[in-house]
């Protein structure tokens, strides 16, 4: 018994030692790349969502399981968004972009390289192939259909809890926190993608630029349109595949799940979000901007 508690302390330990570098890492990647959705508020949210679907399913897996879960959950979610690697951009005016997991992989290298070096005594094998299926699992593919990202991870059975949580929390803002919190986060995510409309929208020349930059007043008015019909699309794939996602959770907590965790994850909040959200070809660029309202988060 001794030795378990030793061992569960050592372990304890290394997490810490891990949350530490990759905050370090994270903070400095804020800095370079100048984030304003991969902030540290979009950890905490991550958190907070992946603790409501821990207590969802805490009774039905044992004592055991959920002190495992929940340690590895904590390392997974602050260490998932480390790095961040975005395509060179040919043009300008245009929205950076990401491929698909490369700033995924690039956190895996950096993690594992880190947890080789201080953990490699206390963390397992086992407990390895749990982290890299986590952050693996938050990588986003495209769906063209759809016309929305969806994470193919989740299709998979066998997947770890550890990573349908840190999945179904990190896209999780609509089922979970309601549509505020989901444009709230579009709306950073487009700061965060298109750096060039920041000035403007700090000096408040984006509200003259119909007259003095037509040209580049269209190309914004598309890019935030582009935006808008993305988030409706992204809400309709959400709902459409929620319950598949969450078929790899014990059974006796589904239940749960839909009615106290992905409560706002139904067909009349998306209507809502639907009826909201400008997608007409005709909206004015001063009726997005007032959609967006991102003086806010400036």
């Amino acid at each position: 018994m001794s030795f378990d508690i030793q061992q569960s302390d050592l372990l304890t330990d290394c997490i810490d030692k891990v949350k530490v570098f990759s905050l370090q890492e994270f903070d400095r990647q804020i800095q370079v790349h100048q984030l304003y959705y991969h902030t540290r508020d979009h950890i905490a949210h991550v958190q907070r969502r992946s603790q409501l679907i821990v207590e969802a399913i805490r009774f039905d897996l044992s004592v055991d399981e959920i002190e495992q879960i929940e340690r590895l959950l904590d390392l997974c979610v602050i260490a998932h968004d480390m790095i961040q690697v975005f395509e060179a951009q040919s043009q300008p005016h245009t929205a950076r972009q990401r491929s698909m997991g490369v700033s995924e992989n690039a956190t895996l290298d950096r993690l594992l390289d880190y947890l080789d070096a201080q953990c490699s005594t206390t963390l397992t094998d086992a407990n390895r192939s749990i982290v890299r299926s986590a952050i693996t699992a938050t990588i986003c593919t495209y769906d063209a259909k759809e016309q929305a990202i969806y994470q193919a991870a989740l299709d998979q059975p066998n997947l770890s809890i550890v990573a349908r949580i840190l999945a179904l929390a990190d896209l999780g803002a609509l089922g979970i926190d309601g549509i505020a919190m989901y444009n709230w986060e579009g709306s950073l995510l487009f700061l965060e993608e298109n750096l060039d409309v920041i000035p403007l929208l700090k000096t408040g020349e984006i509200a003259q630029l119909e007259t003095t930059d037509p040209r580049l007043a269209e190309n914004i008015r598309q890019r935030l349109l582009k935006r808008c019909r993305f988030q409706v699309n992204l809400a309709k794939s959400r709902l459409a595949r929620f319950e598949h996602e969450i078929e790899g959770f014990p059974k006796n907590s589904i239940q749960k799940l839909r009615r106290e965790v992905f409560q706002y994850l139904t067909a009349k909040t998306v209507q809502e979000l639907e009826a909201m959200t400008p997608t007409s070809d005709r909206t004015s660029l001063k009726m997005l901007l007032e959609f967006f309202n991102f003086e806010q988060y400036l």
